[in-house]
């Protein structure tokens, strides 16, 4: 009896530490995004997705025990976002629903009967006192902590944080679409953006008087404003307009961008310091991701990101000295977040720098230049923030996926709210992937990363998957993604891998995390296609392989992956036996239409003739292998006339297709349930096709 209690005890203990790897599984961890802290340090919160339920989850420092703010608990397709803390850290401000499409509509993949678009909300740290405030977004509370400014329809508002019987009203009338509010530190004056569309112009509103002033218009667009620490300046970004420019080409200089420096009260600027011409006259946007690009730092330090040597890096400026601005992170490597610290004497900030295909956490003393790394290891730790036991992260590694944890003084981690971990997830059954490099068609190197099956054994022959990431400007990492989006289809790469696939997972030339030649590569995209050179490539890297069946290479991908995916099977059907094409792109032009509402194929002849022969529509004639098309029917970022036109093309030539359609659904899908249906649907359709 007891042999038999011992050997259920042990079985039991095995079924745990090797739970089964099933998409359900790899998908059942919430995932985490937004973490904040408060200004002194004692609390954090973040927002988790679990299995489709968002939620809002605060801490106190040191101990960090969970409480739950909000409390849904249905796959309901509503996104909560824009968290932050009141400046004197007892309230939570949010964003709870779902933006608008171009005819006006907020998403509903649930088809709920009801208003879905998005409402502004205030609770208590204490989880009490939860009401919603009005339909709007990024609100921000005053320094008092009286007063809650937010946009809504382009427009400031404000409302009362205490009184509940007072309506919200428009802060003030200005035209263009406002953006950008930033209180003074005294409260009395409120910095904006004004977008007037190919201008912008940074506004000051005064709440005693009630005016609105624009010191310093311009024909070029203002951005990112910051006050100094006293309230007597305002420093902020200009940016030249470029009136022809189009997404998804190359864009590696132009007429510098520059810093500007306000006197508020003299209503005075004058222009700080400009980027020079070439490496870094382009403010590159897509990082780093922070409250805004210019920190004001102790000593009248202006931080912000420039990529003068090819990487975006943070230089310092000391603002009244007229030094040359200081670069702060040297290496090769970007920098991804970026914060103060607590004393405004350091940055602290996230990078790839010395571990290109992860991210670690750093600071920088600003004064001496002196860095070093905080976050140590084999995982991947971004969304550094201040607290009073330390720096908190949201951190991932290779076998499980992202989660809140605090950076320990010798550079390891430790889970915060670690009960709130499932314990159905598979990480002990999970693979450890592996860097590989691969010259393209035209001999670029391009790096992946490679799943081989559990019980590996280079004398056996496997199918092969080949996998594009979306973006394109984005970058697959040695560990679960800091993008939910991403960290869902490394779970996918790891499900794959289960299977019996040796995976291989393209980071292709207009990604990130090699620098500004390698993300603005030579007639990429609708300029070119020139990443389908390492499409080729990681086709030919897999059949020189031994352990690959060449006759058994499938490619996946979503979005900008769904496009690759799609020029592959049309333009090399003998290398790829089949696809999975998640809301692909197919024809630049009509791409192109959704992200420049003037774009006219008839009036840029020379340019249309490139991006129709840089699309998979182009080579439709060749394309022979069976495909399965996944797509929601309100993607807002490629829209569904993409997939609807591409199937008509392959249906006249008789080429296999299946479809799983959503409707309503949106581009990164926000109901769990269409995940886990599409997931499946993907690996039914290469285990038939493929096995």
């Amino acid at each position: 009896m007891k042999k038999l209690i011992c050997l259920t005890a042990c079985f039991i203990v095995f079924i745990a530490l090797h739970a089964q790897v099933t998409i359900e599984n790899l998908l059942s961890v919430p995932f985490p995004s937004e973490l904040k802290a408060s200004a002194d340090g004692k609390h954090i919160a973040w927002i988790t997705d679990d299995k489709g339920s968002r939620n809002i989850f605060i801490a106190d420092a040191p101990a960090f025990s969970p409480r739950q703010i909000t409390k849904h608990n249905t796959d309901e397709g509503l996104d909560i976002t824009n968290l932050s803390f009141s400046a004197d850290g007892k309230h939570i401000l949010f964003t709870e629903g779902n933006s608008l499409n171009g005819a006006g509509e907020a998403a509903n993949p649930a088809q709920l009967q009801e208003k879905t678009g998005q409402f502004v909300w205030l609770a208590s740290i204490d989880g009490s006192g939860l009401r919603k405030i009005a339909a709007g977004d990024d609100a921000v509370a005053s320094p008092d902590g009286n007063t809650i400014l937010f946009l809504s329809k382009g427009k400031a508002w404000q409302a009362s944080a205490s009184d509940t019987s007072k309506a919200a009203s428009q802060l003030f009338e200005a035209r263009g679409g406002i953006s950008s509010l930033r209180y003074s530190p005294d409260g009395k004056k409120l910095a904006f953006i004004s977008n007037r569309g190919d201008h912008a112009f940074l506004g000051i509103y005064d709440f005693s008087i009630k005016t609105v002033e624009y010191p310093d218009p311009s024909v070029d667009i203002d951005s990112q404003p910051v006050w100094s620490t006293d309230g007597k300046w305002i420093a902020f970004i200009r940016s030249p307009n470029r009136k022809d420019l189009l997404p998804f080409v190359e864009l590696r200089e132009g007429s510098p961008w520059s810093i500007r420096l306000l006197d508020v009260e003299k209503q005075t600027a004058k222009e700080l310091w400009k980027a020079d011409e070439g490496k870094g006259s382009i403010l590159h946007t897509g990082f780093p991701i922070a409250e805004n690009f210019l920190l004001w730092a102790d000593g009248n330090q202006l931080i912000f990101p420039w990529e003068k040597d090819g990487w975006q890096h943070l230089y310092a400026l000391n603002i009244f000295a007229g030094a040359s601005p200081r670069l702060l992170t040297a290496g090769d490597g970007e920098v991804e977040n970026m914060l103060l610290s607590a004393d405004k004497k350091s940055v602290v900030y996230n990078t790839n720098i010395g571990d290109s295909h992860r991210r670690h956490i750093w600071k920088v003393n600003v004064s001496d230049v002196k860095a070093i790394q905080v976050s140590k290891g084999e995982g991947i730790e971004w969304y550094p923030v201040n607290t009073n036991a330390g720096i908190a992260v949201l951190r991932s590694t290779a076998t499980s996926p992202g989660w809140p944890s605090l950076i320990k003084e010798d550079g390891s981690s430790e889970k915060i709210a670690a009960s709130l971990f499932p314990s159905s997830f598979p990480e002990k059954s999970l693979v450890i992937p592996q860097m590989v490099s691969f010259p393209a068609k035209d001999s670029m190197l391009i790096h992946a990363q490679i799943f081989l099956p559990p019980g590996y054994s280079k004398e056996k022959k496997y199918p092969a998957l080949v996998f594009f990431h979306g973006g394109s400007q984005r970058q697959m990492l040695l560990g679960f993604h800091y993008m939910g989006y991403y960290s869902n289809d490394y779970a996918m790469n790891q499900y794959y891998a289960s299977k019996g696939y040796i995976v291989l997972a393209v980071n292709y030339r207009s990604g990130i995390g090699y620098g500004m030649e390698f993300r603005e590569a030579l007639h990429y995209g609708a300029n070119g296609a020139s990443e389908y050179n390492d499409v080729i490539g990681a086709g030919w890297y897999l059949q020189h392989r031994s352990d690959v069946d060449t006759k058994r290479i499938g490619l996946w991908g979503g979005s900008y992956g769904g496009y690759l995916t799609a020029m592959g099977l049309s333009r090399n059907s003998d290398v790829f036996a089949c696809g999975v094409d998640i809301h692909g792109v197919h024809d630049w032009n009509e791409e192109m239409k959704n992200w420049v509402s003037d774009y006219d194929p008839a009036t840029r002849e020379a340019f249309a003739k490139i991006a129709i022969s840089s699309s998979p529509v182009y080579f439709v004639s060749g394309w022979k292998s069976p495909v399965l098309f996944i797509h929601g029917d309100d993607d807002r970022n490629v829209p569904f006339n993409q997939t609807v036109n591409i199937v008509e093309k392959i249906r006249a030539q008789k080429v296999y297709f299946e479809e799983l359609i959503f409707p309503d659904e949106i581009h990164d899908f926000m109901l769990h349930k269409n995940w886990v249906k599409g997931y499946k649907a993907a690996a039914d359709f290469f285990e038939r096709k493929m096995k």
